[in-house]
């Protein structure tokens, strides 16, 4: 039986029951694409859900405020898929009337869409025999057929694109594409696949050349970049604190955060009397202590942030403070939420 097949078979047998696969609509696709890039299933899930709910058409997320759509983006990071999202939503309403394009190279245009989202959205909304290739398509490409390209090449990345095609059932595309991503998902799993039970084992290569744990094969393009936040929490009389939005082409573009002093090593209390005046405009001298002594890492994928939350009592009333209670409303990196969680005035 050939590849295609059996990727269909074992399909129809293990599917998951998720909502997107219930439609054929282009805005639920898309939304679930741009959801999963990067984003396993059960934390997607629920976001997908909420979406949907707050923005059932492509007019609504296009209506809403940007400010909404990353607050429901909230905890999946990657925030500039969620300004993406938005624009794109903009575009399909503005320009092409409400209704997404119909071909691969007309959904290509649209911000945000890459060839594996315009190839998922092509086949499984139009049927279009266009071959999707995410992580988990390499992983089950590249073991079966014993490649060893890197799969983050320039190389690679037109070698599977040609094997995907070479090997697609183009006349079931539609549950084929979401098959052979499903496939790489539960049954040819990055870590500790079942091989024994796999309907591919008989013509694995890796598997036959015990290879399993070394394909795909990819370059360490990373490099990792060590930052130090100290975030100012200050807290006036009334209970109100201040928040900023960060600007610019850097990480967490438009969402909030506390008045920000980053430094280039681990700062101690007294060097942080002696910073605080360069973001904040309080002319006294406050009451200054962390809230959490050993900095907390949070390792985005090109940096890692060491943070500390210092907590700035003062006796200045803040123009244009912001109640605590408030908080919830506004869009923050997960960093900031968990804060807010755990701070208690």
């Amino acid at each position: 039986m050939i590849f295609s097949l059996k990727i269909l078979l074992w399909y129809q047998k293990n599917k998951r029951n998720l909502p997107w696969r219930k439609t054929k609509d282009p805005y639920r696709i898309w939304l679930s694409e741009i959801i999963l890039q990067q984003t396993r299933v059960a934390q997607g899930l629920p976001y997908y859900e909420r979406f949907i709910e707050r923005f059932p058409t492509v007019r609504d997320l296009a209506n809403a405020q940007e400010n909404e759509v990353l607050k429901l983006w909230q905890g999946l990071g990657y925030y500039s898929r969620a300004r993406n999202l938005h624009a794109t939503a903009k575009i399909v309403v503005d320009e092409y009337k409400g209704e997404f394009p119909k071909t691969y190279k007309g959904l290509l245009k649209l911000k945000g869409v890459g060839d594996y989202t315009a190839s998922a959205i092509a086949s499984i909304c139009f049927d279009i025999p266009e071959p999707v290739v995410d992580g988990n398509v390499y992983r089950v490409l590249a073991r079966y057929y014993g490649v060893d390209i890197p799969i983050n090449s320039s190389k690679g990345t037109r070698y599977f694109k040609e094997l995907a095609r070479k090997v697609m059932n183009t006349e079931q595309i539609r549950d084929y594409n979401q098959a052979i991503m499903e496939f790489g998902a539960i049954q040819c799993a990055p870590k500790n696949p079942d091989c024994t039970g796999c309907p591919l084992n008989d013509g694995c290569l890796a598997l036959q050349q015990n290879q399993i744990g070394e394909l795909p094969k990819k370059i360490n393009k990373t490099k990792v970049r060590n930052r130090y936040f100290n975030y100012l929490v200050v807290v006036d009389p009334k209970n109100r604190t201040l928040l900023q939005q960060r600007k610019g082409k850097g990480i967490w573009q438009n969402l909030w955060e506390f008045p920000l002093l980053e430094s280039k090593e681990d700062m101690d209390v007294h060097e942080l009397e002696r910073s605080f005046n360069k973001v904040l405009a309080i002319n006294e001298t406050p009451e200054i202590y962390h809230f959490n002594s050993e900095n907390i890492v949070h390792k985005l994928s090109h940096q890692h942030l060491y943070t500390k939350f210092w907590i700035i009592k003062t006796d200045t009333f803040l123009k244009e403070g912001v109640g605590f209670n408030e908080l919830k409303d506004y869009p923050v990196p997960v960093l900031i939420a968990d804060f807010i969680k755990t701070f208690k005035i």
